[in-house]
């Protein structure tokens, strides 16, 4: 009877491992700053170059700011200028429902202007 108390202890470490799995996940997730799963930066890069009025998106980042919330900062490069709050409320409302992503914050850039230290895709 002596084997009965490891197995028993070890069918209890599997059952917490199973219960808990999703959790670790998501913890290894948010304290890494990473796109959570589902969600396609080039997908999101291409949604709001689309937009009208958009001629480039850069300084793209997205990543979780709790297990059920995404945020989403990006720079805009609009020739014609800030295109008004309408504009960044619907590109809010489509990130939203296409992604998920909750919490939106949008640059406006003048194309044409100083070059943003941000643009080029191998800075961070």
């Amino acid at each position: 009877w002596t084997w009965v108390d490891p197995v028993t202890s070890l069918v209890i470490v599997a059952v917490i491992i199973a219960g808990t799995w999703g959790l670790l996940r998501d913890s290894v997730v948010l304290s890494l700053d990473a796109v959570p799963p589902g969600i396609d930066p080039a997908d999101v890069r291409a949604c709001l170059a689309e937009r009208p009025g958009v001629a480039e998106v850069h300084d793209l980042h997205v990543w979780p700011m709790s297990t059920t919330e995404t945020a989403l900062t990006a720079h805009l490069v609009m020739p014609e200028g800030h295109p008004g709050n309408a504009f960044l409320g619907d590109c809010a409302g489509l990130l939203r429902r296409r992604f998920g992503i909750a919490h939106v914050t949008l640059q406006v850039e003048l194309a044409g202007g100083p070059a943003c230290a941000l643009a080029p895709d191998h800075v961070v």
